[in-house]
């Protein structure tokens, strides 16, 4: 074999790393753990550094995101209605007393005595009839009542004849007992003339016709020939007591408890500019009428001059008569739903709705008749995405003006 061939496929031995120099020493264990834990800190500060403002910045936005999702209401309270000014109605003025005269007789009218506008006294002949038939028909029951009488006298004479004939034996019990039965028929039968007698009187009265209490004539509806039915329905005259009038007034219910008897009112009239009358509340109706919610009042008033004409309409105020305060809230704050009207006010934080009973409506407000309390924080313009029990930002309460 090659010498150079062996040389060459000798392995080639491994070289010696140099010496360190004789100044370099070894690094000191304890030294390097504090590197290390030098790094570490470093590395749990960054960390912290970089995450602190990441979770500081989350918990903003879900913080703001939860005061977005609050919805910002603001909210009134109800007020009282407004005291309005003294209560102005319209009267109907009527006599104290008045009464239409009809005819209680057939006839003809044979003269009368007053004309419209007169006075009379209570009992006073206002008008007189001829009743020819009325007249024939009380001769007739005259002359039927002396028939009656003269036939109970005989029967009377021959009743007591039977019962002396009786005591003799000579007649049997049973004709004298019919002679008694005969008596009594013929006095019932004088007693029944005698009231027919009375009724005809009376009737035949009634041709005089008189006035029931002293007035005033303020209609005339006969003259002399006339034709006069009893039961006609056709008024004769008519009298009326114009020395004090009567006034009604009807009273809206809101008004209705105020009233009271012996309550002052003033009286005026279109036609007598300038002048008030005093009247006095008399009586009321005690009951609202419910198909016009209203109260039946009279008044009186002292027309001794006769200044005030019956039968027209007057101005009546009543100072002393106020509405009963009631609720109201702007009409911005109704919500209206398929099961009635509501209004939702804010509870502890979160919305209540509840039903509300609607008054008169004044256009900017509405009152509220029940449903309501005075301290509720009632919602204005409350949205459509309010819901039961939602929970809301309360902005300063908005006053509210009547």
């Amino acid at each position: 074999m090659n010498p150079k061939a062996e040389a060459l496929d000798a392995p080639e031995p491994a070289r010696q790393a140099p010496a360190p120099p004789a100044s370099a020493k070894p690094l000191p264990p304890a030294r390097g753990g504090r590197l290390l834990l030098f790094a570490g800190i470093v590395i749990v500060v960054a960390f912290i550094v970089g995450l602190v403002p990441r979770l500081h910045q989350r918990a903003q936005v879900e913080a703001d995101t939860r005061e977005l999702s609050i919805a910002t209401v603001s909210v009134t309270s109800a007020a009282p209605s407004s005291v309005s000014a003294p209560l102005t109605l319209s009267g109907e003025l009527k006599p104290l007393s008045e009464a239409s005269i009809f005819a209680r007789a057939n006839g003809y009218v044979r003269r009368w005595m007053f004309d419209i506008g007169a006075q009379v006294e209570a009992g006073q002949l206002l008008a007189e009839l001829d009743t020819p038939e009325i007249d024939r028909e009380l001769s007739q029951a005259r002359a039927q009542l002396v028939q009656a009488e003269a036939a109970r006298d005989l029967a009377g004479t021959t009743a007591k004849r039977w019962r002396e004939m009786l005591a003799g034996r000579t007649v049997s019990s049973q004709e004298a007992d019919e002679k008694s039965g005969d008596l009594q028929l013929k006095k019932a039968t004088v007693e029944a003339a005698r009231a027919n007698v009375q009724r005809l009187e009376d009737v035949a009265g009634f041709a005089k016709i008189t006035a029931p209490f002293a007035g005033t004539i303020t209609a005339r509806n006969l003259d002399v020939g006339q034709l006069v039915n009893a039961g006609s329905g056709t008024e004769l005259f008519r009298l009326g007591q114009l020395a004090r009038l009567r006034v009604f007034v009807r009273v809206p219910q809101s008004h209705a408890r105020s009233v009271a008897v012996g309550q002052k009112a003033e009286l005026t009239l279109t036609e007598i500019p300038g002048r008030k009358f005093a009247a006095t509340i008399v009586r009321t109706a005690g009951a609202v009428d419910p198909a016009s919610r209203t109260l039946l009042t009279e008044l009186e008033v002292d027309n001794d001059k006769g200044e005030i004409l019956a039968g027209s309409y007057a101005q009546v105020h009543l100072p002393d008569t106020r509405p009963e305060p009631t609720a109201t809230l702007p009409s911005n704050t109704l919500v209206f739903r398929p099961d009635g009207v509501k209004i939702a006010f804010v509870a502890g934080g979160r919305i209540d709705f509840r039903t509300i009973t609607l008054g008169r409506d004044f256009g900017h407000v509405v009152e509220i008749l029940s449903g309501l309390d005075p301290a509720d924080q009632v919602v204005v313009n409350p949205s459509d995405s309010l819901l039961q029990g939602a929970e809301v930002r309360v902005m300063e309460a908005q006053p509210t003006n009547r």
